[in-house]
């Protein structure tokens, strides 16, 4: 008998459909990397869906988009307008004006959709800077994921480059004193400034091409690099599997949780559209960017109260903390023939090369600190991390006073205050906030460890108290049940490790200076309950009761 009448028949799929799988899987065999994918686990918690977010938001970034630039023209030719929108009829302005303003009243659904735009963009970068602090309180940047930590961190830049050149497409005033702004910035950089402005803006400033070249970065080449960025992250994440929260059951070898398919699949698929319904209730219920009370963009009339959207403000509120003078020494000075205007230079870099320096770096510099080289896939609670979550706060709150500061003028405006005293105010917070905050914020979560320490070791207080025998009073405490105990003390508590010499016997200035570090980090620690310490707690002759509040009975 020969081996062809052997073998087994081809499977053929009864229906048109399953034919049609059937020959499109037999081809790129979809079906394997389907039911690998699919069984992937993923920890179910709520603080895991600010990806999510960040991840429809950009999907709707590109829905939207796509309409608009059917619509959209670029150009910076001159034009008289003549559309639906009365107040503006006959003014002369530029084509990319124009067709923003038509878009707004003479497309159907065109500022609705131009809403849903910019309201998804501003929540994709707060999602995404949501979700970058999540990982950075929790610890889940450390290996194997400093690389993913990384890729998140570009994915934040590009998000505010995408962000940059889409408000500055419908060139009105608003946006044309954002790129006014960014034009200062770049001839204050010695030497070749000006002809990278020249370069840039195709003339002198505002020249004819800076809306044509932003168009292009802004439908082609940021939302690419974004799209590929997503892709290694979410590439990483499967390969490294998902951070999990600590928990009974729960440790760096295994992942508890939910197959994604179908459980997470299912829940991905209505979140979308939770999203996607929010964003369409926002664009449909609250006016952003009303570009038509602006008017076109003229370089000759300065407007007050204008501030950039929320996540290029830091940059704009550095510009202006930044002082002309520094005693009697002048801030702009002549050097070799140039001038440096140091003060738009340095605000405008060093702020921003500071915060992203230290993104890109912190994995390997808390690695370096700890000598820390372990695989970690559960999360630490913030409170078991103090100095990391006070290293946190601090960051925030410089980011924030600088954010502030970009609303200066409308803070003393409407708190009918000095604009010089809220700005002498936010320069002392540029420097003090960041230390105050720190120092609260480590001092809070130790205290948040010695209380959990106490629940552990004696229970949670049930505001009933009892006299004994002998005549003490007592209160008595409510016992936790396993859970909730693990979740208290089961996490390290690193310890300062002191300077080590080298092979040679050496002891070099480097790790003098991590030992420094390492005690700065380490030196104020709670350590967690031991076992020996729970079970004496739990023998110490007090009377326990149930935490069962719900068994209790009123008497009249």
């Amino acid at each position: 008998m020969s081996a062809a009448s052997t073998a087994e028949p081809a499977f053929v799929a009864k229906t048109k459909a399953g034919r049609i799988t059937d020959f499109v899987d037999s081809r790129v065999g979809g079906s394997g990397i389907l039911r690998e994918f699919g069984r992937k686990v993923f920890p179910d918690h709520w603080s895991f869906m600010f990806g999510e977010v960040a991840l429809y938001s950009f999907v709707i970034l590109l829905l939207s988009g796509t309409f608009l630039t059917f619509f959209f023209d670029p150009s910076m030719a001159e034009t008289h307008y003549d559309g639906g929108y009365i107040p503006l009829k006959g003014v002369e302005m530029s084509v990319a004006y124009s067709s923003s303003l038509n878009i707004s009243f003479d497309i159907r659904g065109g500022l609705f959709m131009r809403q849903v735009h910019h309201w998804a963009a501003l929540l994709f970068v707060a999602s995404i800077a949501v979700h970058m602090l999540r990982v950075f309180f929790t610890g889940a940047f450390r290996r194997p994921r400093e690389m993913n930590w990384v890729v998140g961190s570009v994915l934040l830049i590009l998000a505010m480059a995408a962000g940059f050149t889409g408000y500055s497409l419908p060139d009105d005033l608003l946006s044309g004193n954002g790129l006014r702004i960014i034009d200062g910035v770049i001839k204050s950089i010695p030497v070749i400034g000006t002809y990278i402005s020249f370069f840039l803006f195709g003339g002198e400033f505002p020249g004819t091409a800076i809306i044509s070249r932003l168009y292009m970065l802004h439908i082609l080449l940021v939302p690419a690099l974004i799209l590929l960025m997503i892709v290694l992250h979410l590439f990483m994440v499967v390969v490294h599997k998902h951070t999990q929260y600590p928990g009974p059951g729960r440790n760096d070898n295994n992942v508890v949780g939910y197959p994604l398919g179908p459980v997470y699949a299912a829940k991905a698929g209505g979140f979308f559209f939770i999203v996607f319904g929010v964003i369409a209730l926002m664009a449909a219920f609250f006016t952003i960017n009303p570009i038509w009370n602006y008017g076109p963009y003229d370089p000759s009339p300065v407007s007050a109260g204008t501030q950039p959207d929320w996540y290029i403000g830091f940059v704009d509120g550095a510009l202006r903390l930044m002082p002309g003078t520094l005693g009697n020494w002048h801030v702009e000075q002549i050097f070799f023939g140039h001038v440096f205007t140091f003060n738009v230079l340095l605000p405008a870099l060093v702020p921003a090369g500071i915060l992203f320096t230290v993104m890109f770096t912190y994995p390997w510099i808390e690695r370096w600190i700890t000598k820390d080289d372990r695989e970690h896939h559960v999360l630490d609670r913030p409170r078991n991390a103090p100095t990391r979550t006070g290293i946190g706060v601090a960051g925030f709150i410089w980011y924030c006073v600088m954010w502030a500061a970009a609303g200066s003028d409308l803070i003393a405006t409407h708190f009918h205050v000095s604009l010089n005293d809220v700005t002498y105010w936010l320069r002392a917070l540029f420097f003090v906030g960041p230390i105050i905050g720190f120092i609260v914020a480590k001092r809070v979560a130790l205290a948040l460890q010695r209380k959990d320490r106490e629940i552990a070791l004696h229970g949670r207080e049930t505001g009933r108290i009892v006299r004994l025998p002998h005549g003490e009073f007592i209160e008595v405490h409510a016992p936790l049940d396993e859970y909730k105990r693990y979740k208290l003390v089961g996490f390290e508590s690193p310890q300062v490790i002191p300077a080590l010499p080298n092979e040679h016997g050496v002891v070099t200035r480097k790790e003098k200076r991590r030992a420094f570090l390492s005690r700065w980090f380490f030196e104020d620690r709670v350590a967690p309950a031991t076992p020996a310490e729970l079970e004496a707690a739990h023998g110490h002759g007090h009377e326990a009761v149930e935490a069962a509040e719900g068994s209790k009975s009123l008497t009249h």
